[in-house]
């Protein structure tokens, strides 16, 4: 019987055959059998594969659906690709993922790796089938290919082989994934993305250089990527986890982590998929006309991206067609229409269109992620509690610190009024001093100096003041013109040489001038560029939130967890703590999956955390569609609470998934790579600066007026005071003796009264079954402190 019944799948274009079928699946077969595949044997007797077996697979057939318009020649030698790529992955399965020979599958993959020679290197003799493929397969089709190209395609095919050793892993240790960790993973092992590359050998047409790096480019090789995968994981689930015990499956992912039927994992699962192919279209048809006609590119380059984007389309729905008919894959009923067209759509092929049924699923995604209703009165969302396992530490100089930041912002210009904001300006200082972002930054680095601090401080309070500046000047305006200006004038302060820049027409501009000055000074050239990229990433995300905003759009799960990395600012700090050791820490270390999973990990946790505090801010208040808990509850179709709590859920997940790293695979990886112990040095801090950085993010929230349903209510209708708390006021102000002259400027500050100030509203009690939000005993904690970290990097820069 069949794990499940396959769900409906959204499947907007027809499969298409090639006229050059039956030519391909007579080379394949005799190309596996001279390469060995046909009687290479299983480590316990018997073979990997035979001809009967390849036979019924029939990669020939997936091919031609999947590259219908190619010639024969071309045809072939895709084939081969996957005749081989199928291979590896039953060779390793057979003999390191059935005997979790750890060591043995490590040597085999860094075998592998020299058969993709560059510059005329020569490859060893093949000692395996795998081997061999591999040898003639980069033979045959690097020559007629690119520089660009081919550092791609090593790129694609390393992750391929190489993230192997995370499934492998994981299936030692017993270990399902995070969903979050899952989708990124899967990219990389899955190797969808290695099949994009040969799309681009397949249609005769590259990407150019120049668009490789872009955002479209990626969003469209990413969602392709998931597109598959995620389907396969359908299709295959029977045979990979009931037959074969394998735990690298998003169907079973899902059971597990919200602890659901398997039939109901796999609807959640074709959802997802269906969300990822409308974000490709989205992508197609709006975002990549727009990028062609920003780089001014040549028609012929113009229509090898357009060739790619059709190929990795016909891709999408000829790997359907061949799942449905595959004997590798549980399809039972999957095969619906009597056949495929083989020739080109257009005028005159009706008949080949597909049924309603096939567009449902997309017209009803589409729809629920397009009808979202903003500014509901949502109230005040009842916290969870928070799995915070590291202690917080605090500066001895936040005084000092909060004196200088409201100092730095008033120079700056954040409180002044901005041409056609009805308020008169983004902030004002009572706002500011509400916010009390030095002392975030205060304890993201405990250990800083005060100059550090201040420097972090200004960071946080600028990359906050942006947050809060695009959506105020240029959303209710809809103006998504004038903010791309904004955005690209922001780059002219950030000069690689540290030269001149024009004078500034914003206090964003103005205090970003500031802060590239102070910052990048002691930097060389390579670490001011990987620096200015994080702050682009940045700032260029702002511009991706007012785009949903103007559609009114709910972000694709995937892509909001993604982009919401950099709108928060996280690629900044990472990138600045990363800079204090540019020249000792080799780069590639920082693009293996340990770091890279660390990362993330930690900036998820943190991401999270801001959009559970700020679910009534953003929702209710500034009729925002970017909150992880809204997202939750416009694709799983639940209530508030119930995606508060899965949201609450993927935090503790990708928390327990940072423990695990530090305390097996941090260490693991300096024996792998054999680094010294400076090095080991640096990236054991780097951890801890994380802990850090993730503790001070949570008690910096929950300490912050910024999201108390008071202070929301006081700012958007004016129905509370807007006193400044001389509380809150007396942190920024020297004591001592003659000191009494010194008053803060604005009015709001003057005169305050000597009333406390009002606490945050309490929350409401947590629902049966949740944990109700409990505060931690206090700050000063020493007891618990924890390793210091040398050089404190600015934090997170976009609490929304």
């Amino acid at each position: 019987m069949q794990a499940f019944t396959l769900p409906g799948f959204y499947i907007p274009h027809p499969a298409r055959l090639n006229p050059h079928l039956e030519r391909a699946r007579a080379h394949s077969n005799a190309w596996a059998r001279e390469m060995g595949m046909l009687d290479s044997p299983k480590p316990g007797g018997g073979l990997v594969w035979d001809e009967q077996a390849l036979a019924k697979m029939d990669y020939a057939l997936m091919c031609a659906y999947t590259h219908p318009d190619c010639d024969g020649p071309a045809l072939d030698l895709i084939t081969d690709w996957y005749v081989w790529v199928f291979f590896f992955d039953d060779h390793f399965l057979e003999h390191f993922k059935h005997s979790r020979d750890l060591r043995g599958a490590k040597a085999h993959l860094d075998r592998l790796e020299l058969f993709m020679t560059v510059d005329g290197q020569e490859p060893p003799e093949p000692e395996n089938p795998a081997e061999a493929g591999l040898k003639d397969l980069w033979r045959r089709t690097i020559p007629s290919m690119s520089a660009g190209w081919r550092r791609r395609f090593i790129t694609s095919t390393h992750n391929l082989m190489i993230e192997s050793m995370w499934e492998l892993h994981n299936i030692d240790q017993g270990r399902i994934a995070n969903p979050i960790e899952y989708i990124q993973m899967r990219r990389r092992v899955g190797g969808a993305p290695w099949s994009a590359n040969l799309v681009e050998y397949a249609v005769g047409a590259e990407i150019p250089d120049v668009l490789a790096g872009t955002r479209p480019l990626h969003v469209l090789c990413d969602t392709f990527s998931d597109a598959v995968h995620l389907r396969n994981d359908l299709f295959s689930y029977q045979r990979e986890v009931r037959e074969e015990g394998e735990n690298s499956n998003a169907v079973l992912v899902f059971e597990r982590f919200l602890d659901c039927p398997t039939q109901e994992a796999a609807e959640l699962v074709n959802e997802l998929l269906t969300s990822r192919l409308l974000q490709f279209e989205d992508t197609a048809l709006a975002e990549i006309p727009a990028l062609l006609a920003e780089h001014a590119l040549p028609p012929d380059e113009q229509v090898a991206v357009g060739l790619y984007v059709k190929g990795l389309q016909d891709w999408q729905s000829g790997g359907h067609e061949w799942h449905a008919r595959s004997s590798r894959y549980m399809n039972e009923g999957a095969v619906t229409s009597p056949g495929v067209s083989r020739g080109p759509l257009g005028l005159g092929t009706s008949a080949a269109r597909l049924p309603t049924a096939a567009l449902t699923p997309g017209l009803a995604r589409r729809t629920r992620q397009q009808s979202h209703r903003p500014f509901e009165p949502v109230g005040h969302l009842p916290l969870p509690d928070f799995h915070m396992p590291y202690p917080v530490r605090i500066s001895p100089h936040l005084d000092a610190a909060r004196r200088d930041s409201v100092g730095w912002a008033r120079r700056v210009g954040l409180f002044d009024a901005i041409p056609g904001v009805e308020a008169g300006g983004v902030w004002d200082e009572r706002r500011f001093l509400l916010f009390d972002l030095a002392h975030c930054a205060s304890m993201i680095h405990a250990d800083a100096s005060l100059e550090q601090l201040n420097l972090s401080s200004d960071w946080l309070s600028w990359g906050t003041y942006g947050d809060d500046y695009y959506p105020v000047v240029f959303g209710a305006s809809r103006d998504l013109a004038a903010a791309k200006l904004c955005d690209e004038r922001l780059g002219l302060f950030m000069p690689i040489d540290l030269g001149a820049v024009p004078e500034p027409l914003n206090p964003l501009e103005r205090g970003l001038a500031d802060l590239w000055h102070r910052t990048a000074a002691p930097m060389n050239e390579a670490a001011r560029r990987d620096f200015r990229a994080a702050i682009e990433a940045m700032t260029s995300s702002w511009l991706w939130e007012l785009g949903n905003q103007t559609g009114n759009r709910v972000p694709d799960p995937v892509d909001y967890v993604e982009m919401r990395r950099d709108t928060f600012g996280s690629g900044l700090t990472m990138s600045l703590a990363k800079l204090a050791h540019y020249d000792l820490v080799p780069a590639e270390l920082y693009h293996t999956r340990v770091m890279r999973e660390l990362d993330t990990a930690a900036q998820d946790y943190a991401t999270f955390t801001n959009d559970l505090f700020s679910y009534q801010k953003e929702v209710e208040f500034e009729g925002e569609v970017h909150n992880m808990v809204l997202v939750v509850e416009n694709f799983l179709q639940v209530d508030r609470l119930t995606a508060r709590d899965v949201v609450a859920d993927l935090m503790t997940a990708r928390m327990r998934q940072f423990q695990h790293i530090v305390e097996e695979d941090l260490p693991a990886m300096f024996e792998e790579f054999g680094l010294g112990d400076e090095v080991r040095g640096v990236l054991t801090r780097h951890a801890d600066g994380l802990k850090e950085w993730m503790s001070g993010i949570l008690e910096w929230h929950r300490r912050c007026a910024r999201y108390t349903e008071a202070e929301l209510r006081r700012h958007h209708h004016g129905s509370v005071s807007a006193v400044v708390p001389a509380t809150v006021v007396s942190r920024f102000l020297p004591s001592g003796p003659g000191t009494s002259a010194l008053r803060l400027r604005p009015a709001a500050a003057r005169d305050v009264p000597s009333s406390p100030a009002p606490a945050p509203a309490a929350p409401a009690p947590a629902p049966a079954g949740v944990a109700a939000f409990r505060r931690p005993s206090g700050l000063g904690t020493s007891a618990a402190r924890l390793s210091p970290v040398s050089v404190p990097s600015p934090s997170g820069s976009g609490p929304a």
